[in-house]
């Protein structure tokens, strides 16, 4: 099969788009004819991505952790799927992922595909659907009328974390770009600011929560934002011990996990069209490399989406 791979750890520039193994799956596994996947540049800074549980190198390595596709063949021991299913999901860091035109998953980890989108579009959606929903309602645990504050709010991550939290009922403060503002406030922000022109924590104060996507001098700015017991999660770098008591806060950093029921719920969501991926581009497999090293440059709205196969 045709794939993007890296024979060596680093960035874009290692990528290469060449002739790969077929995959077979494993017990447990299915196999994914891909149609698309979604690519997170951060992941070629991943241990998980070059390695096994173990430690040791699975190098060549295969980038694109979110999959769209259907289902080629299944492993023993597989249930709930059948050949020909439309499926997505996010698979195991710890294996090649779906910038190839097959890729096996464990087949947990997949979810029947929204059939109001088309596959480049159902690609945007596993990993920064469920970060989303782990960080609002698995960690932070917010409910309506609740106020939150979103950096990056018009990434991958930043598009849903709007669109679900005024889901929710959630008030929205979104931070961005000025030629963002009214693409956020169609979303559902409630509110905007331009970090090029405003220091947010000078703007705003007593939320209830913080959601990092940007890191580093954003993150130690949040904490004067957050109500005594809010919190901060950050999904792009770990809170130094003892750093949310110094505030009077709580802190989380978390690296997403597949699931299948949260998936099934973010399905159901889109397709009663109450959440919708945005995407920023799509691009042919072979187009790989340009592809990760445009989206490693950061402010893209949305999710940059690799095509295996058209439709």
């Amino acid at each position: 099969m045709k794939a993007a791979r890296l024979h060596q750890r680093g960035g874009a520039e290692q990528i290469v788009y060449e002739d790969a193994p077929m995959p077979s799956p494993a017990q447990s596994d299915a196999l994914v004819r891909v149609y698309a996947t979604g690519i997170t540049p951060a992941e070629l800074s991943w241990d998980p991505t070059y390695s096994n549980p173990d430690g040791s190198s699975r190098i060549p390595i295969i980038p694109g952790h979110e999959v769209s596709g259907v289902v080629e063949s299944l492993g023993a021991g597989v249930s709930g799927l059948q050949v020909g299913d439309p499926v997505y999901g996010l698979t195991d860091f710890y294996r090649d992922g779906a910038a190839a035109q097959y890729v096996a998953v464990h087949a947990d980890d997949l979810a029947p595909k929204p059939q109001t989108i088309d596959h480049a579009h159902a690609a945007a959606v596993p990993l920064s659907g469920l970060t989303v929903w782990q960080a609002l309602f698995d960690h932070a645990d917010l409910s309506r009328g609740q106020r939150l504050l979103i950096h990056g709010a018009a990434g991958g991550v930043g598009t849903f974390t709007v669109q679900l939290a005024r889901w929710r009922g959630i008030h929205v403060i979104a931070t961005g770009s000025q030629h963002n503002a009214d693409f956020l406030r169609q979303l559902g922000a409630d509110e905007f600011l331009d970090y090029n022109a405003v220091r947010f924590e000078e703007q705003v104060r007593d939320v209830d929560a913080v959601l990092d996507t940007v890191g580093g001098d954003t993150l130690q700015r949040s904490w004067r934002t957050l109500r005594p017991g809010g919190i901060l999660i950050s999904i792009v770098e770990p809170i130094p011990e003892g750093e949310p008591a110094r505030h009077n806060a709580r802190g989380k950093f978390f690296i997403v996990e597949p699931d299948r029921a949260e998936l099934i719920e973010i399905t159901r969501l889109i397709d009663t069209h109450v959440l919708a991926p945005t995407v920023a581009k799509v691009v042919p497999l072979e187009s790989a490399r340009e592809a990760f090293a445009e989206g490693s440059g950061g402010h893209t709205r949305g999710k940059i989406v690799i095509q295996v196969r058209t439709e």
